[in-house]
C-alpha cells in the first residue's frame, strides 16, 4: 500500500514521497527496503541514519534522513494502526465445529465459531461474532459477549459474566476457587466458594491467569483493563477501568483498585488494600492499607522518590560502615589517651 494511504488511516503529515511503496513494517533496527517503522526514542535515532527503510513514523519531523517521514502525534499508535494493515486479526470463519460439545440449552449468536473440542455447559450465552478456539470450557451458566476472543484450553467456570470483543489467552482460568479456609479443631476448613466473576469490556487477559470467584458477590475486573501473563488475583478483589497489571502481579483478597492503575511486574497487593485511581507501583514493590495516588517503590512500598534516595544511601552502605570503625577507631584512641592522661 501507498504511504499516503496510511497517513489518511492515522491522520498524518507526509514529509517526502507519498507514493512510497510500502510493503510491511519492522522494528528501526531490523527495517528494510519496503517497510515503514517508527522512532520510540531520539537514542534511536541513530539507526535511520544509513537505514534502508521506505519510511519512518516519527512525532516531529527529522533534519538529515532521506527516507520518507509520517509524522503523527503519536507514533506508536500510528505503528500499532500500520501493523494492523499488514497482520490483520484472526477471522473466525470455521463456523461450529460437530466436534464441539454444546449444550442444547446454551444460547449461541450469530456469527460464533466454535472449534472442536470445546465444552460448552448448560446455560451458557455466547454473544454474536465471538470466536472459541480448541479446549476452551464454558462452565453452566456463564455469559459471553460479543466479539469475544478466547484462546486455545482457556477455563470459564460457572456464573462468570465476560463482556463485549474481550481477549482471554490460552491457558486462563476464571472463576476457579477462591482461597478460602477457617481453622476449626486443627484442621483448614474451607469456606464454600459461591460467587461470580465480572469480566468489562475490551479487557485483555494474558495467558495462564487466574481470576478467582467471590466468596459471595463477584470478583469485578473493570472494563478497558489489560491483564499480563502470569497474573492472580483473587477473591472478591475488585479493579477499576482501564488499569494494567503486568506479569507475575498478585493480588490478595477484597482489594480494591481504582481506575488507571499501574501494577509492574512482580507487585503483591496484600489483602483489603486499597489503592486510589492513578497509582503508579513499581516492579516488586509490595503495598498494603490504603495507598494514595502517587508512585511507589519497595517492599513495604514508599513513594518512589523517597525510594530512589534511600537507595542511593544503601549502595553507600559499605564505604559507610568502613567509616564509621574508622572513626569508632579514632575515638576510642582518644578516649585511651585521656584515660592515660587522667592517670598521670
Amino acid at each position: 500500500m501507498k504511504l499516503r494511504e496510511i497517513s489518511h488511516l492515522v491522520s498524518g503529515r507526509v514529509i517526502g514521497d507519498p507514493e512510497t511503496e510500502i510493503t510491511g513494517v519492522a522494528g528501526i533496527k531490523e527495517a528494510g527496503k519496503g517497510k515503514i517503522t517508527y522512532l520510540a526514542a531520539p537514542r534511536y535515532l541513530r539507526y535511520l541514519h544509513g537505514s534502508e527503510a521506505s519510511s519512518v513514523i516519527v512525532k516531529e519531523p527529522l533534519k538529515g534522513i532521506e527516507i520518507a517521514q509520517l509524522v503523527v502525534d503519536n507514533p506508536q499508535y500510528a505503528f500499532a494502526r500500520a501493523i494492523e494493515c499488514f497482520y490483520p486479526p484472526v477471522q473466525n470463519t470455521t463456523g461450529i465445529s460437530d466436534k464441539a460439545v454444546i449444550s442444547d440449552k446454551a444460547v449461541i449468536g450469530g456469527g460464533v465459531s466454535i472449534s472442536p473440542f470445546a465444552y460448552i455447559c448448560d446455560g451458557v450465552t455466547i454473544g454474536d461474532g465471538t470466536l472459541i478456539l480448541p479446549g476452551v470450557y464454558i462452565g453452566e451458566g456463564s455469559k459471553i459477549g460479543k466479539g469475544c476472543v478466547i484462546y486455545p484450553n482457556v477455563t470459564i467456570r460457572e456464573k462468570v459474566s465476560i463482556g463485549d470483543r474481550v481477549i482471554i489467552h490460552s491457558g486462563t482460568v476464571i472463576g476457579s476457587d477462591g482461597y478460602g479456609y477457617v481453622f476449626e479443631k486443627g484442621e483448614h476448613y474451607k469456606i464454600p466458594q459461591v460467587g461470580g466473576v465480572v469480566i468489562g469490556d475490551d479487557v485483555e487477559i494474558g495467558s495462564n491467569v487466574s481470576i478467582d470467584r467471590a466468596t459471595l458477590g463477584n470478583t469485578i475486573v473493570g472494563r478497558g483493563t489489560k491483564i499480563d501473563n502470569l497474573v492472580q488475583i483473587a477473591h472478591n478483589v475488585k479493579i477499576g477501568e482501564k488499569s494494567l497489571l503486568m506479569s507475575q502481579v498478585g493480588i490478595a483478597g477484597s482489594s480494591e483498585l481504582g481506575s488507571f492503575v499501574t501494577l509492574a511486574g512482580q507487585v503483591g497487593v496484600a489483602d483489603h488494600t486499597e489503592i486510589d485511581s492513578g497509582t503508579i507501583i513499581a516492579a516488586q514493590a509490595g503495598v498494603v492499607g490504603h495507598v494514595a495516588k502517587g508512585v511507589y517503590s519497595g517492599s513495604p512500598g514508599i513513594p518512589h522518590g523517597n525510594w530512589l534516595r534511600a537507595q542511593a544511601v544503601f549502595a553507600k552502605l559499605p564505604e559507610l560502615q568502613k567509616k564509621i570503625r574508622e572513626l569508632e577507631a579514632r575515638l576510642s584512641t582518644i578516649e585511651k589517651g585521656a584515660t592515660d592522661d587522667d592517670r598521670k
